[in-house]
């Protein structure tokens, strides 16, 4: 074996080792730890050099960015007891129905992956499912799994509403219009399906009575200005996508902002909040983006590039589909915004047709329902989830994301893919 073979099959056995890690959670370690190890290794072995490390880390600064405005605004608002009074008032609208409780955080879980992102819908709307089953005296997974699965099938709804769209597209982005004439009905059929079979899937918990006319507490001065944060987030995310802006210092700005501002306000000191944000989500994805930079030094992209390539030119249909199935499974496998970067690479590289990228979106956004480890979306429901000591193990995610994703996926290539346009 040649010494460059010999070093491309020793990138691939520790990026498979560190994704693995990331999966299974040896020692139940957090999902950072083995990304993170994944790329010093690959950094300490001369396998890849600190300037690659640095370059690759350094192409994550917008998701950085935006993941820790978003989690500064959820911690923030959790402080202020906002999502306790969200909760009640949802709690009061299900008028003692659990099925009624699950289809209306279904809907809010759609508005805010839409317009806020998946990641919102895991961190900002996550603790406000919690705290509503909880006032309902209901079991609160059925309702938790709500805020995993409508992340990713709603992710596709808007270009804002999932940052591997960004990613996957680069800098040729559609426009709103051609967006949603392309994406509008398959995410509709994404929504619907996912909501059929997860209401389906979780019936025997539904049965029953809830909680009904629970107290609901006024808003603090701190609470309105974190709302307000919340929806400034919101608008100004619509804007800076239209205008093809990068979504991350904005939202990180606005996350400091609303901090800040409600920190003076309180005059309290800002520990408690910075201790309450899941820092370890930006390790996992710097690590994440190392590891991608290593496999492409082995030639893995231009190999794929080449042969999708010549797949399309052969049978561009059948290649749409297959290549969105493809990407669908591998976003489990190595997650889907890591899938995402390297497919945008290949793509830059071959130039298929627009039905094949349009699918490959799709795939990458809606296949990581498969499993707890497909999306970056998925991994921070995960990690809110275990703060409120609640906690879903590999094999019972799987178990249900086999069951929600394939229907909601099939539907939506198809609507994608035998569409006109």
């Amino acid at each position: 074996m040649s010494p460059t073979l010999a070093a491309h099959v020793a990138v691939w056995i520790i990026a498979g080792l560190a994704t693995a890690g990331v999966i299974i959670r040896p020692f139940e370690w957090p999902e950072a730890v083995w990304a993170a190890a994944g790329a010093v290794i690959l950094v300490l072995t001369g396998l890849l050099s600190l300037s690659q490390a640095g370059a690759a880390i350094a192409k994550g600064l917008d998701v950085y960015l935006f993941l820790i405005g978003m989690m500064l605004l959820s911690e923030t608002a959790r402080l202020q007891g906002l999502f306790d009074r969200v909760a009640a008032l949802a709690v009061n609208c299900a008028r003692g129905s659990p099925r009624r409780l699950f289809g209306l955080v279904y809907a809010v879980g759609v508005v805010v992956t839409a317009f806020l992102s998946n990641d919102a819908t895991a961190v900002v709307l996550t603790p406000a499912v919690y705290a509503a089953a909880r006032k309902a005296r209901l079991e609160p997974l059925p309702y938790l799994f709500i805020c995993a699965f409508i992340a990713n099938a709603a992710s596709f709804v808007l270009p804002i509403s999932n940052p591997a769209n960004l990613v996957l597209y680069g800098d040729h982005v559609p426009a709103l219009g051609p967006w949603l004439l392309r994406f509008l009905v398959p995410s509709l059929l994404s929504i619907g399906a996912t909501y059929g079979v997860l209401r389906w899937a979780q019936a025997r918990r539904l049965a029953g009575d809830c909680a009904r006319d629970v107290a609901v507490e006024s808003m603090s001065a701190g609470a309105w200005a974190a709302l307000a944060g919340i929806g400034l987030t919101a608008l100004a995310l619509l804007v800076v996508s239209a205008a093809g802006v990068p979504l991350g210092a904005p939202t990180c700005a606005l996350g400091v902002a609303t901090t800040a501002i409600v920190l003076l306000r309180d005059r309290a000191s800002p520990w408690t909040t910075l201790r309450g944000v899941s820092w370890s989500v930006l390790p996992l994805v710097a690590g994440l983006f190392v590891l991608v930079e290593a496999l492409g030094a082995t030639g893995v992209i231009g190999q794929l590039a080449g042969a999708l390539g010549h797949a399309a030119a052969a049978s561009p249909k059948a290649t749409a589909w297959a290549s969105g199935g493809l990407i669908a499974t591998a976003s489990n496998l190595i997650n889907n915004l890591p899938a995402g970067l390297i497919a945008s690479a290949a793509l830059a590289q071959s130039h298929p047709p627009q039905k094949l990228v349009d699918a490959l979106l799709i795939g990458v956004d809606l296949g990581p329902n498969l499993s707890v480890t497909g999306s970056l979306a998925t991994i921070l429901w995960l990690t809110a989830i275990r703060r409120e000591g609640q906690s879903v193990g590999f094999w019972r995610f799987l178990r249900l994301g086999a069951l929600v994703m394939p229907p909601a996926l099939a539907l939506a290539l198809g609507a994608r893919l035998l569409a006109g346009g």
